[in-house]
């Protein structure tokens, strides 16, 4: 006769109880990064990044890069404020912008290239302007690909960088708000 040892059914019985009880006490320290206030019952993420100055981006008039310019200052801004009007800034921030190009697939016979990356290396400084003190220098980047379909379509070539710098553009926008909200969530 075989005796039934109870102490095993009994652990898998506890298992996801003390998961559940471990799960609702940590519950209270998750903070949603976008959220309307924060944790401390402070301004929220959304005040803190409409705060912020975007200064002008410099590079050399008439060139692609000045186009770039515009397309990522203005990208940002729409990030940070969401089209609305700014309050006062607390905070400027500083981008140096550079842009590169690689031939990615190249045909054999005509030595022309078919596929391009077109790629952003931005710069920030992120700086309170109340102390002058700089609390962010970071950098970023953005790869994105474009097609020429044929060599003989110059503005097809031309608008396909186009909107590869326009994807780029985004991207580093992107890349930046997010890394802004996190300073100031987190103070890093």
């Amino acid at each position: 006769m075989s005796w039934h040892n109870p102490i095993p059914a009994l652990r898998r019985l506890v298992r996801p109880f003390a998961a559940l009880g471990a799960a609702l006490l940590l519950a209270g320290c998750f903070q949603p990064l976008y959220g309307e206030r924060s944790a401390t019952g402070g301004p929220g993420i959304r005040d803190l990044l409409r705060s912020v100055d975007v200064s002008q981006i410099s590079a050399p008039n008439g060139t692609r890069l000045s186009r770039l310019a515009v397309e990522v200052r203005n990208g940002l801004l729409f990030e940070l404020t969401g089209g609305a009007a700014p309050p006062p800034p607390t905070h400027r921030l500083k981008i140096t912008l550079s842009s590169s190009e690689t031939s990615v697939i190249v045909d054999v016979d005509t030595a022309r290239p078919d596929v391009q990356n077109y790629g952003i290396d931005p710069s920030y400084t992120l700086t309170e302007i109340a102390t002058g003190k700089t609390v962010i220098t970071s950098r970023t980047f953005a790869r994105v690909s474009y097609d020429i379909p044929g060599q003989e379509q110059r503005f097809a070539r031309a608008r396909g960088q186009r909107d590869a710098e326009n994807r780029a553009a985004k991207v580093i926008a992107d890349n930046i708000r997010t890394r802004l909200a996190s300073y100031f969530v987190a103070g890093t």
